[in-house]
């Protein structure tokens, strides 16, 4: 990562920017470029506007951007997360890096910042996640950072077209967790 990120919270101008991020990193044919890619599981939506404007309105929950300066000096939007207190712990998603981006140390930086949020901020022990459990490279790349698999599984929401239409019948989340305070 050459040129350093800024963090800011989204706001509801910027749902548009963030359905546009979200879907190329996982859905269809541009996320084939990143490794984060859901193209083979699901096709259709990956965020729903709404659910996205109810996240960055509620208490205790904070859509997390990282930009970074183009040539210009105006800010580029390269990634984002969402982090939120659930069940007495922090809870992260909608995790997305622009496609050509991934694997440039730009994930690690927004996981660290939202690990720093739940943490310093909201004085939270533990991070947890969602992640589909047949993404095993996924699931290995958050264990290289401290996740494990709580062996809690959860069903995929299928029928509700709002999180994609699967195109396979074996999906579901597992939890992965993290501790944050020692």
């Amino acid at each position: 990562m050459t040129t350093p990120l800024r963090f800011r919270n989204a706001a509801e101008a910027d749902i548009p920017a963030l359905v546009a991020l979200v879907t190329s990193a996982y859905r269809g044919e541009a996320s084939r470029a990143g490794w984060t890619t859901e193209a083979d599981l699901l096709e259709g939506n990956r965020i729903d506007p709404e659910l996205l404007r109810r996240d960055i309105l509620r208490p205790h929950s904070r859509v997390l951007l990282a930009e970074r300066p183009r040539a210009d000096g105006t800010p580029e939007l390269v990634a984002c997360a969402h982090v939120c207190i659930e069940d007495g712990a922090g809870y992260f998603g909608m995790f997305s890096v622009r496609p050509e981006l991934q694997g440039g140390g730009i994930g690690k930086a927004v996981l660290a910042e939202a690990e720093r949020i739940a943490r310093e901020e909201w004085h939270l022990p533990a991070m947890r996640m969602t992640v589909i459990d047949v993404r095993e490279e996924l699931i290995a790349w958050y264990e290289r950072r401290g996740y494990r698999r709580t062996g809690v599984k959860k069903p995929f929401p299928y029928g509700d077209p709002r999180f994609g239409i699967p195109l396979r019948d074996d999906l579901r989340f597992e939890v992965l967790e993290k501790p944050l305070l020692q």
